[in-house]
């Protein structure tokens, strides 16, 4: 009788967690999208029931090495999410050509304790025995230590499994310090560590690129996938817990793959399990933030009663909890005092779309010195009360390089998006900023009613708009002025009244900014001891200036804009 495809395990595993609250939104778009392949729905892709065997046979003869199941078949310690990424990776292929898999890139997303080392060991030790021969692997980690761990789990898992490591022959593997080659197929695995590591040059079947979020670019897995291009079967992974900056590789391929996911990008090759809570709030006690990204602690008792206990500490010891709500929580998390608005509630205020057209709208401007970056930023009141806000950032185009570099932002992808703009060559061009301001109200359909700007820097080009006719509007950059506006866009967001666009450098100049108060408890942004650029907030903030002078305050707090 020949076995249905829907009696598998990664099936089955996405058929009963699904639905459930524990499931993150995003693994469950991927899990709609297996499903429907295993139920024989897409009409370009399925599962080659060959290749299935093939996984499950050799996950049966493979033993866990130590730990709580050591002893058993890899078969029968496999979890849930390990299925699916197995058999989503290994065994999806093209209909018209079953010898095709489907996916190229595989990421995935998890805590600590989720046995994600021992997945990545895993995925090797399946490519040894089922890619062609002469194939070549690579793990890249930020260091040698990660590298080696990798390593040392590849190797007491096939030493721990007769059936795989010797034959009637003698010993199959010949494991070296740097690599460890499959002998009957002449396949080669080499741990590279990004410190000390040449990645140019090298023929990767399949690459793992682990703890990416700790990578300083994407060099490492550039470098991968351009020695993959004459490759049919390709295979890259991506994998990380969470860090607490939103400026590494790894939340770069997390916010791509989640455009995929959405529907926003078309991009087939690409199977993404993002294991992050959809409510970041309330970690102290909300279970579900730990349920979502710690799908292990689902099915193993002991690993759930592990985290209670360590978030319990957290709460108590407030030097744990940056380590446990970013590698425990999958939340990016910066345990700063001083900070001004946290990402993640910056996060829960961003919207796909905003609708500018017919809309009274004040521009702040932070014109900073000519080599470094300047901000323009739009904002308006909505029926609600809401705060509907946009910013873009000006970098000199001679020194983009030099920038992603000193300040690890990688410019070059942030240009692509519309919200950085390149101009002049090591200064900047000011007569560009000043173009583009002025042709704003024609490109988005809004009245300019007022532009703010502080002095410094900025006295040339606010001449100039205001002979265009602009209602220019000096704002002093001085704590009894700024506190205001900065109180009010910190409430606006923390009380959800407020919305921007997609802007990965806004969210990454809202992470740097750092407040400091004056004698007089006044708040404000303070640059200097900011952890980065923050020239987007102060536009943003200077432009909340103006909309908070030309409204009034009703009983129940909102406020409305006066038009003159």
């Amino acid at each position: 009788m020949t076995r249905k495809i829907t009696d598998c395990k990664a099936y089955q595993f996405c058929q009963r967690s699904i639905d459930q609250e524990t499931t993150p939104k995003y693994v469950k778009l991927q899990m709609a999208d297996f499903m429907r392949i295993c139920e024989g729905k897409n009409d370009k892709y399925m599962i080659s029931g060959k290749k299935l065997k093939q996984l499950e046979n050799i996950l049966k003869i493979l033993i866990m090495p130590k730990g709580l199941k050591a002893g058993q078949t890899l078969y029968d310690c496999t979890m849930g999410y390990q299925w699916l990424f197995y058999t989503a990776i290994l065994c999806v292929v093209h209909r018209d050509n079953p010898n095709r898999r489907r996916y190229e890139t595989g990421v995935l997303e998890l805590c600590r304790k989720n046995f994600k080392t021992y997945t990545i060991a895993s995925i090797f030790i399946l490519l040894f025995l089922t890619e062609p021969k002469f194939s070549k692997f690579f793990s890249v980690a930020p260091d040698g230590t990660l590298s080696r761990e990798v390593r040392e789990a590849i190797t007491e898992t096939l030493k721990s499994s007769p059936m795989v490591y010797q034959s009637g022959d003698g010993v199959r593997f010949k494991i070296l310090r740097d690599s460890i080659e499959f002998k009957p197929q002449q396949t080669k695995y080499y741990p590279l560590s990004y410190s000390t590591s040449r990645m140019d040059g090298r023929l990767p079947n399949a690459f793992i690129a682990d703890e990416v979020g700790a990578l300083p670019s994407n060099y490492a897995i550039e470098a991968m996938r351009s020695g993959q291009l004459n490759i049919l079967n390709k295979l890259g992974f991506i994998i990380s817990t969470k860090y607490p900056t939103i400026d590494n590789p790894f939340e770069d391929e997390v916010g791509y793959s989640k455009k995929v996911l959405d529907g926003l990008e078309k991009d087939e090759t690409r199977f993404a399990l993002l294991y992050e809570p959809d409510d970041v709030k309330g970690w102290e006690s909300n279970d579900l933030i730990l349920q979502q990204a710690n799908p292990v602690a689902l099915e193993i008792p002991e690993i759930w009663e592990d985290l209670i206990k360590k978030r319990a500490y957290a709460i108590a010891v407030e030097s744990a909890r940056e380590n446990f709500i970013t590698k425990h929580c999958n939340i990016i998390y910066a345990n700063d005092s001083e900070g001004y608005i946290q990402l993640n509630d910056l996060r829960a205020c961003k919207v796909a779309n905003i609708d500018w057209q017919g809309r009274v709208v004040y521009l702040g401007l932070d014109l900073s010195m000519s080599g470094d970056n300047t901000s323009v930023s739009m904002l308006a009141l909505d029926d609600d009360n809401s705060i509907l806000a946009e910013s873009w950032a000006f970098i000199p185009e001679g020194r983009i390089d030099e920038k992603t570099v000193s300040e690890k932002v990688n410019y070059r992808e942030l240009i692509k998006t519309g919200k950085v703009m390149a101009c002049g060559d090591k200064i900047i061009d000011y007569g560009y900023v000043e173009n583009f301001i002025m042709g704003i109200e024609e490109k988005y359909g809004v009245q300019i009613q007022a532009i703010g700007f502080d002095k410094w820097n900025a006295m040339s080009t606010a001449q100039k708009l205001e002979n265009a006719g602009y209602n220019m509007v000096e704002v002093k950059q001085h704590s009894s002025v700024l506190h205001p506006p900065t109180k009010l866009l910190k409430e606006k967001v923390l009380s959800g009244e407020f919305q921007y666009s997609n802007n990965n450098l806004y969210e990454i100049n809202f992470q740097n900014a750092r407040c400091t108060y004056d004698t007089n408890k006044n708040m404000y942004v303070n640059k200097k001891k900011s952890n980065g650029k923050v020239d987007m907030v102060v536009s943003t903030i200077i432009a909340t200036y103006l909309l908070e002078q030309d409204a009034l305050l009703d009983q129940a707090g909102g406020f409305t804009v006066q038009v003159v």
